[in-house]
């Protein structure tokens, strides 16, 4: 095992996430802005913040193994972040309401002077959500520190009709991708049971 892990995140959920690979490690949150820039595509621009996070949170703890991640909801290539009042969520959720929207996580990995980045895509289809629905959901206080304004997870389950993909991506950490991360720089454990 090399030095400890620090997750650059203070997301209860990518937590939770994590602490089911059974590697233990410190939570250290980055102040990273989440703004994209100019004509930056949702790939590129969650990959970009993805590994800012790890870079500004290595600067604090240069001897750590540091795991950032960032996860963005798209759609007609638009990214939608997390809502800024209870009117934004509205016009997310009715955007995509009855529609196919993508998930995209990044996950930066930088263990010592090696960096590995990997984005990961989800594909999550609504039913068609009625106003009423989706003023009662928002007013239930779970949109406004979601990307997209909603948490699969929670109340919101009862809108999707399929996801393709990784549902953990969806979440806020794709915990496949993320444990193959981390055995390929010796962080996890290998699974005696998995396959060779």
């Amino acid at each position: 095992m090399t030095a400890a892990l620090v997750l650059a995140s203070a997301s209860p959920r990518r937590c939770e996430l994590l602490a089911q690979l059974g590697v233990p490690f410190e939570v250290l949150p980055s102040d990273v802005p989440e703004e994209p820039l100019a004509g930056e595509s949702p790939e590129a621009f969650t990959a970009r913040v993805a590994r800012e996070k790890a870079n500004e949170v290595a600067t604090r703890r240069p001897a750590a193994s540091v795991l950032a991640a960032d996860t963005v909801v798209t759609i007609d290539g638009q990214i939608l972040g997390k809502p800024t009042d209870t009117a934004a969520a509205r016009r997310m959720l009715r955007q995509l309401s009855g529609r196919t929207h993508h998930v995209l996580t990044a996950v930066t990995l930088r263990v010592a002077a090696v960096t590995e980045e990997i984005v990961v895509a989800s594909h999550v289809t609504f039913r068609q959500l009625s106003d009423t629905e989706i003023a009662q959901y928002v007013d239930a206080g779970e949109s406004l520190d979601k990307a997209g304004a909603y948490a699969i997870q929670g109340e919101a389950e009862s809108f999707v009709i399929s996801v393709v993909g990784s549902y953990t991506n969806i979440v806020g950490l794709p915990l496949d991708e993320v444990r193959a991360l981390l055995e390929r720089h010796d962080l996890l454990a290998k699974h005696a049971d998995a396959p060779a």
